[in-house]
């Protein structure tokens, strides 16, 4: 923000500006984020991940992992907090998927 020295103001339409673009990040974090829910509370009740993608996962806590990383570099409090816990998420759903895998190959053995 920028301090005049002759009025030593605040301008409140920067200041403005800036909670307004923060309130839409941490809104669309918020959305993304709780997207995952509903299928770790269905993979959790049924232990079951048979129709879901292992590539699809491990990509997606790959990538959740990776923006993870990059929000705390970047000290960007939507960015981290959406990616902490989508990574938390798509983690339970990607053990879930390697147990069942595991599983189904000791069966053929």
């Amino acid at each position: 923000m920028y301090l005049s020295p002759a009025c030593h103001f605040i301008d409140i339409t920067q200041f403005i500006s800036m909670h307004i673009i923060e309130s839409i990040g941490l809104l669309a974090a918020f959305l993304t984020t709780t997207a995952f829910f509903p299928q770790v509370i269905k993979t959790v009740k049924t232990k079951s991940t048979g129709d879901l993608s292992l590539p699809m996962y491990t990509l997606m806590f790959s990538g959740t992992v990776s923006w993870l990383i990059y929000g705390l570099l970047k000290s960007d409090l939507p960015i981290t907090l959406a990616n902490a816990i989508s990574s938390l998420a798509s983690f339970v759903i990607f053990y879930y998927k390697i147990r069942e895998v595991r599983a189904a190959k000791k069966k053929l053995v």
